[in-house]
């Protein structure tokens, strides 16, 4: 047997392994995983304890093809300014791993079949909710928002925070405060999220004419605004205390967690007024893993007997 008879296979293994990172990176799986971690919890309070496992898994494949497929909409939408910027142009249009036509039929094939997945093992009002979503982010904020006006992420955000919805109506088929706050929630915790990143990309995104809040104001500006959005986030979930009747889990978790972020969204703006190095990716994952640590509690309270 020839070395190029071996060699084939091993090159037509490896050709396949790249198409399927590649298709991978389409779904940003990274924002994904933060996606979930707010939806799962909130099954666990809609339950008021452990949800059906089934019920989970099923929510689960669901929103994450539904955030996939938002996911990829936006990459091929971007890919004009995604070639330009450094932070995105090893994304597969980019390289050219994936063409623009494939991209755009596994982006819609996600998004119907995300639909059609949740109509089939949840209910009606979660397959609305999750279609609601996809159209939000690929429509409102990608086409409309984010090359318009600096006010992008605020609103774009809303696409952020359907999970909270899904997760709620997966269970109990209605909607309810408690899931509305913790909406309002993620709302607010958006901006102070994403205004870091804006900040510690400002001159990619100024290239492409994205009038990001870290691109059209200076440093202290935003790290003002990081502040007063971190404040209103906090007081938000905290009022899920009554109206959800958690207990001192979440309780606990809501003061210390958010403490920690206050912190975190002070010492940006008083570097920033200092004019020391503002270090903006700390707030960044700070953001994260105050998120993750408050829904995580969210889902740990009900099942406590205090």
């Amino acid at each position: 047997m020839s070395i190029s008879t071996i060699s084939q296979p091993v090159v037509a293994d490896r050709s396949l392994k790249r198409t399927i990172k590649a298709y991978i990176a389409l779904t940003k799986p990274r924002v994904l995983e933060l996606l979930l971690v707010s939806t799962v919890p909130v099954m666990f309070l809609a339950e008021g304890g452990l949800p059906n496992l089934w019920l989970v898994l099923a929510t689960v494949i669901g929103g994450a093809m539904s955030a996939s497929s938002a996911a990829s909409f936006n990459m091929y939408l971007d890919r004009d300014i995604d070639k330009l910027m450094k932070r995105t142009r090893n994304r597969p249009l980019v390289t050219g791993e994936i063409s623009d036509r494939a991209a755009l039929i596994f982006s819609w094939v996600l998004a119907v079949a995300s639909t059609v997945w949740l109509l089939l093992t949840t209910n009606v009002l979660t397959a609305a909710l999750s279609a609601g979503a996809i159209f939000f982010y690929v429509v409102i904020y990608t086409m409309i928002l984010k090359r318009r006006t600096e006010q992008n992420i605020i609103w774009g955000g809303i696409a952020g925070c359907f999970p909270v919805l899904i997760g709620w109506t997966a269970v109990t088929g209605s909607l309810a405060w408690p899931p509305f706050i913790l909406f309002i929630v993620v709302f607010l915790w958006t901006p102070p999220h994403y205004w870091p990143l804006s900040m510690r990309y400002k001159d990619d995104y100024d290239d492409v004419d994205v009038p990001m809040l870290g691109v059209t104001r200076s440093a202290r500006q935003v790290g003002l605004q990081v502040i007063l959005y971190a404040w209103a986030t906090i007081v938000c979930s905290l009022l899920l205390i009554p109206v959800a009747e958690m207990g001192l889990v979440y309780t606990i978790s809501a003061l210390v967690f958010g403490g920690w972020f206050i912190y975190e969204s002070h010492r940006l703006y008083n570097h920033a007024v200092k004019g020391r190095d503002i270090a903006p990716m700390r707030v960044f994952h700070a953001s994260i893993t105050y998120l993750t640590l408050l829904f995580i509690a969210v889902a740990i309270d009900p099942l406590m007997p205090f």
